[in-house]
């Protein structure tokens, strides 16, 4: 017992100097060196596929919005529905099957840096960030529609009755948008978050050795540093993102105030 505790003491000690440890599976490369190649590639990943599903979610969802009950709301709750109910890696060899092997467009696998050429990184990039970004497209899209729910009708009618005839494109952004904007910021924080974390099985399917590929090989081999790093990073990245969400509430909002 105190021999464990000793190591969690010394193991803390050193990971705030930097020091995560020596691999015990391979090259025996540092834990630390591991991360920071990894990194890199999942947070490209997981950036790409978040602003993929922003581009998807945020129309459809004011779209679905601001016309409940007719055809293009059901359009996008269907495709919501789908979206959340196909796995992100059966997603994403549907698209290596289609881009990749049928047509050619893209390549299937492996990660080029972004040293290497905007182009060559973007397009190793594209089919994975589809893949994962297309489940929390249909989480957001959900949460933009919940958040008009019963009043984005009363808010356009305000926002006429104040600025006269305007285009209701217009109206929505400037007055049905921001008020719900605080659940669905909140679940954007969550979900870049998951992103990070759950880009494992889609890293595994093109091959790309970022933080979630890190983790599960670390498993398998049992190489308990590697594991011990990789969640220390993920779980930091989740600590972040709700601190920087927590930020934001105030500047949507300038009613909310954090007392000191």
């Amino acid at each position: 017992m105190r021999r464990s505790m000793y190591s969690t003491r010394k193991w803390f000690w050193l990971m705030f100097q930097g020091d995560l440890g020596n691999s015990i599976y391979g090259s025996h490369i540092p834990v630390a060196q591991e991360i920071v190649e990894a990194l890199p590639r999942t947070l490209s990943l997981a950036s790409l596929g978040f602003l993929i599903a922003l581009i998807i979610a945020v129309p459809a969802g004011l779209i679905a919005a601001t016309r409940r009950g007719s055809w293009a709301d059901h359009a996008v709750t269907t495709a919501a529905f789908l979206g959340l109910s196909m796995p992100d890696f059966w997603t994403g060899i549907l698209l290596i099957i289609l881009f990749a092997a049928t047509l050619h467009w893209l390549p299937a696998i492996g990660y080029v840096p972004l040293s290497g050429g905007f182009w060559p990184w973007l397009s190793h990039l594209i089919l994975p960030a589809v893949a994962v970004g297309t489940t929390f497209s249909a989480i957001i899209a959900r949460m933009i529609r919940s958040g008009h729910a019963g009043g984005a009708e009363d808010r356009l009618h305000a926002g006429r009755a104040r600025q006269g005839p305007r285009r209701k494109s217009t109206l929505i952004l400037r007055h049905a948008f921001p008020n719900a904007l605080i659940p669905v910021v909140t679940v954007m924080g969550i979900a870049f978050a998951l992103l990070m974390a759950g880009a494992v099985v889609v890293e595994n399917v093109f091959a790309i050795k970022g933080l979630g590929r890190m983790l599960i090989q670390g498993i398998l081999n049992r190489d308990y540093p590697a594991v011990q790093g990789a969640v220390l990073v993920i779980s930091a990245i989740f600590v972040f993102s709700n601190l920087l969400v927590d930020l934001l509430y105030t500047v949507i909002d300038p009613r909310i105030r954090y007392d000191k």
